[in-house]
């Protein structure tokens, strides 16, 4: 047990409490740092090693422990006082007084609840150590690993390294071999590697701990898109699925910043650009990396890093990017879905309420606006877009949607409609469908908690403002329902992509046709993507 890892809340303690017969009370209060200093000398002392070591055996098996933290246990026999840090004879005796007459005695008699071990907390400033066992087997597994390379191991060679001994993808490789070389020799040693991950505690951490601290900068407790570019990009390199792209580092870029952007949609749910361990801890994205590792067939990893998900999304942008300035306006998007949305609804988006735009380019839209607007536009199932959606209606920001709200939108729906030739449906059925659908917890107002009690809830925003979305709810598309019994792990986005992946697909197909590419191939004309 190493006693400077057993810490309490020094500047807490009453000096009282450290029962040192040999130093008065009141010179410890008027000077707390003497109090301090004892506090760590006394953890030095070896008859506390003894002690503490006492009282961590009676606390496993469950023995009481009294006020004065004596132990029961055989260790502990015979030692039924605090060890006192002062050689005997080393100071000259205090004066005698009545026990009645001391503040110290007469606390406890007032308050013996207050007194306590001064052992309060366990506390390891660089984590837990781990169990002697697993120590000894990750050294003797980080010998076989380093053996026969006694200068230390290059980039190339560390990938059993980070999947073997660390357990994490191996795309994550050169970010961790850039944490342990940080003088940029290219060489890893043993040695390095072991003050790394096990002398530093890595060893004992969880994984999402320990990409957290991988990936996040020294002096930050939080990580950015940047922080996740190196091992997406190494991805890129190294994934048989991606092989590619290899003559294509535009698009590789392209993918990579999709999938970070993806990433911070669902799981930063702060939206702030900063994601925290807690985010990273309740998110699905370690599964999503282990997959990704894992399956040969990109496509096959849904969440985040699907490829044909980044095809669907890049070439909506480009369709919409008409002069390919790579950012969009009013106009550009209005054009989405086959003109399935409303100009109120885009003059929302635009106004940037439910998320401020990145392009610093007023009344234009980015590449990462664009994915925000779109992952939230075909999957409002999901909590991320249902936020976004009801900052969008929510025209007074008072975290309400009420009755004049709704119709404030669907009257443009409603005229739509009547324009088309469709049967118009009134605002007064309409509302009382979604009340209906919803069952708000208070009548007269729809909240944010309501929407994502409910699984129907997206309907109630494609009835506001996407036509298209709007009628084929009106007419319960058999093909849609179909689609959703065949496999209902399958998320409204999933369903999406692969549809439009097909479509794109077919039409890229009928062009390659038509430019005769069928009978004669080249593959240095090979799309790209």
């Amino acid at each position: 047990m190493d006693i400077d890892a057993v810490v309490g809340d020094v500047g807490s303690f009453d000096p009282e409490l450290l029962q040192l017969p040999e130093l008065s009370p009141f010179a410890l209060k008027a000077s707390p740092q003497i109090a301090e200093d004892l506090y760590a000398q006394w953890l030095s002392l070896p008859q506390t090693g003894r002690l503490v070591k006492s009282l961590i055996d009676d606390a496993t098996a469950g023995i009481p422990i009294n006020a004065l933290g004596n132990s029961s246990s055989a260790n502990a026999a015979g030692s039924n006082s605090l060890p006192s840090m002062f050689q005997a004879g080393s100071t000259p005796p205090l004066s005698p007084r009545s026990s009645s007459g001391s503040p110290r005695f007469s606390k406890l008699k007032t308050s013996p609840s207050s007194l306590r071990s001064p052992l309060k907390v366990f506390y390891f400033q660089n984590g837990r150590p781990p169990p002697k066992e697993l120590q000894e087997h990750c050294l003797s597994r980080i010998n076989d690993l380093f053996g026969g390379h006694m200068d230390g191991l290059q980039l190339h060679e560390f990938k059993l390294v980070s999947k073997e001994l660390c357990k994490l993808p191996t795309f994550f490789s050169s970010a961790i071999f850039k944490k342990i070389d940080t003088s940029c020799s290219g060489i890893v040693t043993r040695d390095a590697f072991v003050r790394y991950w096990v002398d530093g505690n890595m060893l004992t951490m969880d994984t999402a701990t320990q990409i957290f601290k991988i990936l996040k900068q020294s002096d930050s407790n939080y990580l950015t898109q940047a922080d996740f570019k190196p091992i997406l990009l190494e991805l890129v390199a190294t994934h048989p699925g991606l092989e590619f792209l290899h003559g294509t580092p535009e698009f590789q870029e392209r993918y990579a910043e999709t999938v970070i952007y993806r990433i911070f949609y669902y799981i930063n749910r702060s939206g702030n650009g900063r994601l925290t361990l807690r985010e990273l801890k309740r998110g699905n994205l370690i599964a999503a990396m282990q997959h990704a590792d894992e399956e040969e067939d990109i496509n096959k990893v849904l969440r985040y890093f699907s490829y044909e998900h980044f095809y669907v999304i890049y070439c909506k942008f480009w369709e919409l990017d008409t002069d390919h300035d790579f950012l969009i306006d009013k106009e550009n998007l209005i054009r989405y879905g086959n003109h399935a949305l409303t100009y109120r609804i885009v003059d929302r988006v635009f106004s940037q309420i439910p998320r401020k735009f990145t392009s610093k380019v007023e009344g234009k839209m980015g590449y990462e606006d664009f994915v925000y607007f779109m992952l939230s536009e075909e999957d409002k199932s999901c909590e991320p877009s249902l936020e976004y959606w009801f900052k969008c209606i929510d025209l007074d920001g008072n975290g309400v949607l009420t009755p004049n709200e709704l119709q404030f939108f669907y009257e443009e729906q409603l005229h739509r409609m009547e324009c088309m030739a469709q049967e118009p449906v009134l605002f007064e059925d309409i509302l009382c469908q979604i009340v209906d659908m919803i069952a708000p917890e208070r009548e007269g107002y729809l909240t944010l908690a309501d929407l994502k009690g409910c699984k129907l809830s997206g309907n109630v925003f494609n009835i506001l403002f996407n036509l298209n979305k709007f009628i084929a709810f009106e007419s319960r598309d058999p093909f849609l329902i179909r689609q959703e019994r065949e496999d209902p792990t399958l998320t409204e986005w999933d369903r999406f992509a692969h549809r439009e992946y097909i479509r794109l697909s077919m039409e890229e197909d009928g062009e390659n046709a038509s430019n005769g590419s069928v009978e004669v191939w080249d593959e240095s004309l090979e799309a790209p993507f």
